[in-house]
């Protein structure tokens, strides 16, 4: 097994499932934050196809549009034979707006490990409480959530952070390349609609086409506009 799988692997012999959670999109100047969440269970590692299918696996942004497009193939097709489990969400620009990114970035994930959670039938999301700390403790090794990053404050599930997981963790990269490759193809449908900005090249972030854009045409209704005042 490579580090990336060897990690999850030691993880999951401490709990029953683990879900990597990642986003994509956080410091663009238009489009969605979206985020992704993978489902990982200790049998997946017990499998020689899961593994080796999955050993090219790597952080999303260490990849080619090309090569994130043919890993998250190996993904569906990994969740197709119900290895594991993801889901993709997005929190929107008017959203962005009214809870600033980190908020809009931790209702993405939330969106995200509650839909990923929704159906399934063997775990459920261990819960925060106020009280009651052996409770916090039993669901905990049940079900870990593991967050690229640093935690997450506030949100409702117990998590733990991981800087630059998507670099150490399987689960979390496979969550970083669903959440990418999903955000990519949306910024190419607004790509459509408002031409003028190119945003299937640079899919929203700050490049020089896209703020010589900007300065061009003003701001479109799907560009953060906080995220413009040292633009505009």
């Amino acid at each position: 097994m490579n580090a990336l799988q060897q990690h999850d692997a030691d993880m999951l012999q401490q709990v029953q499932y683990l879900v990597g959670i990642d986003e994509a999109g956080r410091g663009c100047l238009a489009g969605p934050v979206t985020a992704g969440a993978c489902v990982l269970r200790p049998e997946f590692f017990q499998q020689a196809a899961a593994v080796r299918l999955s050993s090219a696996i790597n952080d999303s942004k260490q990849l080619t549009a090309a090569r994130r497009a043919e890993q998250l193939e190996v993904i569906e097709g990994l969740r197709s034979e119900g290895w594991l489990d993801f889901e993709v969400a997005s929190s929107s620009v008017a959203e962005i707006a009214e809870l600033n990114i980190l908020g809009a970035t931790r209702l993405a994930m939330r969106r995200a490990v509650e839909g990923l959670a929704g159906r399934a039938r063997a775990w459920s999301l261990p819960l925060v409480v106020e009280s009651g700390p052996l409770f916090e403790q039993v669901a905990a090794e049940r079900v870990r959530l593991l967050v690229d990053g640093r935690p997450l404050k506030p949100f409702p599930y117990k998590h733990v952070g991981l800087v630059k997981g998507d670099g150490k963790s399987l689960a979390i990269a496979m969550a970083s390349i669903a959440a990418k490759v999903a955000r990519d193809a949306a910024m190419a449908r607004l790509a459509e609609q408002y031409p003028r900005y190119a945003f299937d090249q640079h899919k929203g972030y700050g490049t020089a086409v896209h703020r010589a854009a900007l300065l061009a045409h003003g701001a479109s209704p799907v560009h953060r506009e906080l995220f413009l005042r040292k633009i505009l």
